[in-house]
């Protein structure tokens, strides 16, 4: 847990984007049309300026990787209920404030209940998931801790999902893992709207 006050790299807003940040966030016209209209609506608060706004302090950069939270986005052959799912695991090993936040209004969205969002604190082991929700919260947890995911979690889950479902569950947690070191190691702050973590998850979330 950070004590630090204020971003380490301060994001980059709309009206200072130049044509090469409008040329990075072209790989991803979602994301930026969803940003631009909020900003030009008056919501100088909208859900995730600040992490594109750090993001186009390289747009070189940017426009490299956002192909990929694209696809993660967009393109995935998994429902958008497994991506979060999988999402919000990953944040919440990596301690990252910015997207665990952020992917509870999208898991709610997604389908997830409150119940299942809180009981993604706990891990696979935890009581009251479905045996294919639990192996899905394993994959993530044991790809952090050993960079794969073991014989008999990928058995259950390969009965379930085909080969290229099975990449995308690799390449979402790859992806969010990147996203959430970036957002904790960039300081990324929670737009003002955002509500932050209760006082109890946030103790329970560093204290792992």
């Amino acid at each position: 847990m950070s004590d630090r006050s204020g971003p380490r790299v301060a994001p980059l807003l709309p009206p200072d984007w130049q044509a090469d940040a409008h040329d990075a966030l072209s790989v991803f016209p979602a994301a930026r049309d969803f940003v631009l209209a909020g900003w030009r609506s008056g919501q100088t608060d909208v859900q995730g300026i600040n992490l594109m706004g750090t993001q186009l302090r390289h747009p070189a950069l940017a426009k490299a990787t956002l192909p990929l939270n694209a696809h993660v986005a967009k393109g995935i052959t998994v429902s958008t209920r497994v991506r979060e799912l999988l999402i919000l695991r990953v944040a919440w090993l990596q301690r990252s404030e910015y997207e665990y936040v952020q992917h509870i209004r999208q898991g709610r969205l997604a389908g997830l209940t409150d119940a299942e969002i809180e009981r993604v604190q706990y891990g696979a082991d935890a009581p009251g998931w479905h045996p294919l929700d639990a192996d899905i919260v394993r994959a993530v947890d044991e790809m952090q801790k050993l960079a794969r995911i073991q014989d008999a979690t990928w058995a259950r889950l390969a009965a379930h999902f085909d080969e290229r479902q099975l990449m995308d569950l690799v390449y979402i947690v790859g992806c969010y893992g990147v996203m959430s070191m970036f957002c904790n190691t960039f300081g990324v702050e929670l737009e003002p709207g955002q509500a932050p973590l209760d006082p109890a998850a946030r103790a329970r979330m560093h204290a792992q």
